[in-house]
């Protein structure tokens, strides 16, 4: 597969999940990016604005197999990742996977568990596999995780861990719809005469990887590279930070700003591909400083502050 038989086939299921999640085209190809960029997504938004409509839409148009958990504070690891039980036919423990076992895993407003909960899903967002009691297991591939959370309720809830914040690829707001897109989805409701959308797959598992493996033949410039560790570097020495991106928020916008030039028909990267996930990449994996909160300051206006006021190189 090539470049523009990515574009194409990412436009296929931009289109087709746009059926389900209307006038949100840009989101959506965020998020294709990133899962074309191998990573996962976070969703943080108000309730009622398709975070777990956009996940199921991707898994059914991706054509891969999906797993929802809905995380609640009485949810136990062992409940993601699985367990061993016995079995008496055979007089063995054996294992009893997961739902964690899945392409695309929605994890369901996934601050309202535990933080011992929330580490069970460390491992397989990282390192694509589980420990289970010394058995490890390799998770089905390609492996996706797209979580949601809800930034209004704060009670019954446990602030996800920087560390699992870090695991994410990019953070996404979904935002509310126009009125005019607010009325095309009532018109689209009263027609199909259903709750449900009957969307089709246009991919599968094996044809997202050779997407995958086309966008690593994506050429990024030395420049771009060098502007890339200068952005995050300069979030590192931002006056109102504490803690700045780690290399692992270069190795995410190297990826995106690949992955979004594979969907804009590019075999190259410019620098507009990597000014596009600065901040949904970098915005998350910061922390103030405490005497900004107070200020009402954001990690996402220090993030464009930095963009704003670094050189974009040249690239011939």
């Amino acid at each position: 597969m090539n470049v523009e038989q990515v574009k194409e086939r990412s436009a296929a299921i931009v289109r087709e999940v746009g059926r389900a999640v209307v006038g949100k085209d840009d989101v959506l190809r965020q998020v294709a990016a990133t899962i074309l960029a191998g990573g996962h997504v976070l969703f943080v938004d108000n309730p009622g604005l398709a975070k777990t409509l956009i996940a199921r839409s991707f898994a059914r148009v991706l054509g891969l197999d999906f797993r929802r958990i809905q995380f609640t504070p009485d949810l136990l690891p062992g409940d993601i990742t699985g367990s061993h039980i016995f079995d008496r036919e055979t007089g063995k423990f054996v294992l009893a996977p997961g739902p964690i076992f899945a392409n695309v895993v929605l994890a369901d407003e996934v601050n309202r568990a535990t933080p011992k909960t929330q580490s069970a899903v460390l491992e397989a967002m990282q390192e694509m596999q589980v420990s289970i009691a010394g058995d490890t297991r390799r998770l089905p591939q390609p492996f996706v995780v797209l979580a949601t959370q809800n930034p209004i309720e704060y009670e019954g809830t446990f602030p996800l861990p920087e560390a699992q914040l870090d695991r994410f690829m990019v953070r996404l707001a979904v935002g509310y719809p126009t009125a005019s897109d607010e009325v095309e989805i009532l018109h689209r409701r009263a027609a199909r005469r259903d709750d449900e959308v009957a969307l089709e797959p246009v991919t599968n598992a094996e044809e997202l990887l050779a997407m995958r493996h086309a966008v690593e033949a994506v050429i990024i410039d030395d420049e771009l590279t060098t502007y890339i560790v200068e952005l995050v570097g300069r979030t590192r020495a931002h006056p109102s930070v504490y803690v700045g991106a780690s290399p692992r928020g270069s190795l995410a916008l190297f990826k995106l700003a690949r992955a979004w030039a594979a969907i804009e028909g590019r075999d190259y990267v410019i620098p507009d591909d990597v000014k596009r996930f600065a901040v949904s990449a970098l915005a998350h994996r910061m922390i103030l400083r405490p005497e900004f909160w107070t200020r009402h300051a954001s990690t996402e206006a220090v993030v464009q502050s930095v963009l704003d006021s670094t050189m974009v190189p040249k690239v011939s």
